[in-house]
């Protein structure tokens, strides 16, 4: 990886990481539609300027408006909400470590799509750990009643997994910030009505106003900006990886700012999660090319040969 995609990656990991403690204190006061709606309109006004001063956004949008609308669906219309609604019942701790699972979904999602990689025994073991870590970390809360926060969990872990797909297949070509603005516009739109509907009130407190400032600038306008360079830099399977970062960040700051506890569960399953998530993404097995080498050479000094005896001493 690159110096540049190193720090990017690095940005990742901890602004991605953050998002889990801002919401759950956000959902304290705010209904999930509040939340999310401020998130996006945010973000789309911040961004808005500079994707104007490019040039060409309503011609980037009717180009590409099919994967735009997909994307936006996928990564941020569904997911965010399910992941806001889920916090309400779920621990912030919890929430990260259950996205660390996004890489092992990833991999799924990218043979889905016709990734024709050999998975091998080192990756099928991944994807079994990374399982058993979810398995260690949810069965406690099924008996709980909190089945449905976990369903929305595991529906937020799917869209993050697949968006990166359609972002790397079919919106490479667009700048960074002429998908952003318009997806996270439309969000804002659609969560508007639900968002007005269910708007507290009062003025919520100080922390609460400042923890929608965060995900709004940081976690939403920068953040967003450096995860689609991350995939334009090393690939929209590699790119999840942030993943390994991000429930480290989450469950440090659950347990310093929220008193969140660290239990023997929750340590078992972040080291099945994060050792199956890295197994299950490494590189698969190399071919042996040095074969196809050899018949390519071949026929590359075969076809050389033919056409001189084609062309003839005239011809050089």
């Amino acid at each position: 990886m690159t110096a540049r995609g190193w720090f990017l990656f690095s940005l990742m990991g901890v602004v991605w990481g953050i998002p889990y403690l801002l919401i759950k204190v956000a959902v304290e006061d705010l209904s999930p539609s509040v939340v999310v709606f401020t998130r996006c309109a945010l973000g789309a006004l911040l961004l808005l300027p500079f994707a104007l001063r490019q040039g060409g956004l309503l011609r980037t949008v009717r180009a590409h408006w099919a994967p735009m609308l997909a994307f936006a669906c996928i990564e941020i219309i569904g997911p965010w909400f399910t992941l806001t609604d889920a916090e309400r019942h779920l621990s912030s701790s919890t929430a990260g470590l259950l996205i660390a699972g996004v890489p092992i979904v990833g991999v799924l999602a990218a043979r889905l799509f016709g990734d024709a990689e050999v998975l091998g025994v080192r990756r099928i073991t991944g994807l079994a750990l990374g399982l058993a870590g979810v398995g260690v970390l949810t069965l406690p809360h099924l008996t709980g009643g909190d089945a449905r926060s976990l369903a929305e969990v595991f529906l937020t872990v799917v869209g993050y997994a697949t968006a990166p797909l359609i972002a790397a297949r079919r919106l490479k070509d667009v700048p960074t910030l002429q998908l952003i603005v318009p997806c996270l516009t439309l969000s804002a739109l659609v969560y508007a009505p639900a968002a007005a509907a269910s708007r507290p009130a009062s003025l919520p407190s100080a922390t609460v106003l400042a923890c929608l400032a965060a995900l709004g600038v940081v976690c939403t306008a920068v953040a967003f900006v450096a995860f689609l360079e991350l995939i334009k830099e090393v690939g929209p399977t590699r790119s999840t990886v942030i993943t390994y970062v991000n429930p480290a960040i989450a469950v440090a700051a659950g347990a310093v700012f929220l008193d969140e506890s660290l239990t023997a569960t929750i340590l078992a399953a972040f080291a099945l999660i994060l050792t199956g998530s890295v197994l299950a993404t490494a590189a698969g097995p190399k071919r042996d090319a040095t074969g196809l080498e050899r018949v390519a050479e071949a026929a590359e000094t075969e076809a050389v040969g033919s056409k001189r005896d084609a062309v003839g001493p005239e011809g050089r």
